[in-house]
């Protein structure tokens, strides 16, 4: 498996500087953004299990910002030798070899970057499948790297890391093998950890509030219902909540 660390590092090119004339004067006012909507738990208008209408999970669709554009693909105009002259298999691996540096992509994505740039079919299979035989294009390598490094820096459970890997274009298979290395206790440890986390900044509001921002946060990471209440309950009963409120919002199965 190759290690994110082992891929080159890119090297961000200056855009053109805009005009400060042409953009008018610098406003002195800042724009403030309002917090109170992006609170966990706050979409839910009253208690209730945020799993009814089928959570809004926390997921990477598009794989980050990069220089150039979203997604890692190179905006319009970084790319002057891409021109219809060029040899179109010439263009295919420069565009391919630009968006692997740095970070590694999925067949599709760099598929889907290649249509984009309206690289002929023919010019682009044989491309990527030569990429694939020389370990460049690895779905499988890249699975399990996403795997391990987003259920560990963002805490996702199984089902929102399957989500974000469909979206790249992972195959179901390969899905399901990378998604497979997390066992049911480690992500029920995961859960607890996270919970206990933000239990300290859940502290002065009202029992129920609590239980609901607990809830919705293991609800957008992917966490099934059950698991989810488990570990709230146990959470709240450690910390010494009242027992009769608890049974009353949490009851035990």
């Amino acid at each position: 498996m190759t290690r994110r660390s082992q891929w080159p590092v890119r090297e961000d090119s200056g855009g053109p500087t805009s005009s400060r004339a042409e953009a008018g004067p610098p406003r002195s006012s800042r724009t403030r953004v309002s917090r109170g909507s992006r609170r966990d738990g706050e979409r839910f208008a009253d208690f209730g299990s945020p799993w009814e209408a089928g959570p809004e999970l926390e997921v990477d669709e598009e794989g980050g910002e990069s220089a150039g554009g979203r997604g890692g693909e190179p905006a319009a105009g970084d790319a002057p030798n891409e021109g219809p002259e060029k040899d179109p298999v010439e263009r295919a691996r420069a565009i391919c070899l630009r968006l692997l540096t740095g970070t590694p992509r999925t067949r599709k994505q760099l598929a889907d970057a290649l249509r984009k740039r309206e690289v002929p079919d023919e010019a682009a299979e044989e491309v990527l499948a030569r990429f694939e035989e020389v370990g460049l294009i690895d779905d499988v390598a890249f699975a399990g790297a996403w795997v391990e490094s987003r259920h560990h820096s963002r805490g996702l459970a199984r089902r929102a890391l399957a989500r974000e890997l469909r979206l790249k274009g992972v195959e179901s298979g390969i899905v399901d093998e990378a998604v497979g290395q997390l066992g049911s206790e480690q992500e029920a440890d995961t859960a607890r950890a996270l919970v206990e986390r933000k239990l300290r900044s859940t502290r002065g509001l009202d029992q129920e509030k609590r239980i609901r921002r607990l809830a919705g946060m293991l609800a957008r990471k992917g966490y099934g219902e059950g698991l989810a209440l488990r570990v709230v309950r146990r959470a709240l009963e450690e910390e010494g909540a009242d027992g009769e409120l608890l049974e009353q919002h949490l009851p035990e199965d």
